[in-house]
């Protein structure tokens, strides 16, 4: 199976980054990511094999509003 598409979306006020993945048609919010930590674990419990090494893919995630692996607010 194809690894789906993922969206790292703008920090919040709070530092927190929106998780998006796009499965079957449809978005799915995986959580609030403060943390690359965070994010992996969001990926993982998603089904996703070794998230840590398709973080830094632009073919799968895209980080948007902020650069990949920030998660304070500018």
């Amino acid at each position: 199976m194809a690894t789906p598409p993922i969206t790292i979306h703008a920090p919040t006020p709070s530092g927190a980054r929106p998780v998006i993945v796009h499965i079957n048609n449809r978005d799915e919010r995986l959580g609030l990511a403060h943390s690359d930590h965070d994010l992996i674990v969001f990926l993982a419990d998603a089904g996703l094999k070794d998230p840590k090494r398709i973080l830094d893919n632009p073919a799968v995630v895209e980080w948007q509003g902020a650069a990949a692996h920030r998660y304070e607010t500018a």
